[in-house]
């Protein structure tokens, strides 16, 4: 990725409004919230959250939690049953993410949810984090701030040591409080499920819903912090196609896709990586709703957001239990 310039913001109105304003136009924000430091993008924006993946060095496109700066923003972007709402109304604004539904026409980037129709959500209790979302306006994607697989950072001083230069932004609000990431709960068919825990314990979640939490053995990956497993497709997958056969539906990359009758999308006629991650989910799923028995997939090239691109499609091509 280009070089940049990475500002280091005070927590105050001005700082405050120029991060909320790059936020707004797809750029790259840092932020305290009271677990860690995240890297906020707006979570509407599907090349914004590409840039994220791009920052960290991100191995694979695992599903991002969107912040939002209430309750109520919550409430429009997910579908909550009473056991979410309950634990919304105890624990938020505070370290709780709600993996929930996601609801109709909603505008979250397919590429934050990695395809899926589930929704990790959260509303910050930090003053900067909730004063940056309301200058935002809209819901920001933020895993932690730092290079992937290495330490989550507390300090802006821990967020510029692995990604100045690489993002934008960073709003220095100090140390954050809790220090380890949120706790997150699935709260979808069945019992509430604890999927990570984090800055809420357990046996506090478990007074509120009234009985114990289900253990997470043998989910699906529908958050951050576990193994990668995502949209899954009914069609197969052919990778790296230099030729169409009968009745296959081209995910095209590049100018040079060829012409053929079968359904095409192109993830970036310009060869743009970046544009590329932005489309994978979508474009998969319409594919896939053509009623296509096979997608077959132009080469993609492994550097940069290329590594994740094609690590997503490897495992879409994997043979199936």
């Amino acid at each position: 990725m280009p070089p940049r310039s990475t500002l280091r913001l005070a927590p105050d109105a001005a700082g405050l409004a120029e991060a909320g304003r790059l936020l707004r136009a797809g750029r790259l924000v840092a932020f305290p919230t009271e677990t860690v430091y995240g890297l906020g993008a707006d979570a509407t924006d599907g090349r914004a959250v590409a840039a994220i993946y791009e920052a960290k060095g991100r191995p694979s496109f695992n599903p991002l939690i969107a912040h939002v700066a209430t309750t109520e923003a919550a409430l429009a972007l997910g579908q909550f049953n009473a056991d979410a709402l309950a634990l919304a109304r105890a624990f938020w604004p505070g370290p709780l993410t709600l993996v929930v539904p996601v609801a109709p026409g909603e505008a979250i980037a397919d590429l934050a949810r990695a395809g899926l129709d589930t929704l990790g959500l959260r509303v910050p209790s930090h003053p900067v984090a909730m004063a940056l979302l309301a200058a935002c306006g809209r819901p920001v994607a933020a895993p932690s701030a730092n290079l992937s697989g290495h330490v989550s950072p507390t300090t802006a001083a821990h967020v510029l040591a692995d990604l100045d230069g690489r993002i934008d932004a960073v709003v220095d609000g100090g140390a954050t409080d809790v220090g380890v990431e949120s706790t997150i709960i699935a709260c979808l068919d069945g019992p509430p499920v604890l999927l990570r825990p984090g800055g809420v314990p357990r046996d506090a979640v478990e007074a509120v819903i009234g009985r114990p939490l289900a253990s997470a053995a043998g989910e699906a990956t529908i958050a951050p912090g576990m193994l990668a497993s995502h949209y899954a497709p009914k069609a197969a997958i052919r990778l790296d196609a230099t030729g169409i056969e009968p009745g296959e539906a081209l995910l095209a990359f590049g100018p040079e896709a060829p012409a053929v009758a079968a359904d095409v999308l192109n993830l970036s006629p310009t060869g743009d990586l970046a544009e590329a991650a932005a489309n994978l989910f979508r474009h998969l799923r319409k594919l896939d709703a053509s009623g296509t028995r096979r997608i077959a997939v132009m080469p993609i090239p492994a550097e940069g957001l290329g590594e994740a691109i094609r690590d997503r499609l490897a495992r879409a091509a994997a043979p199936r239990g």
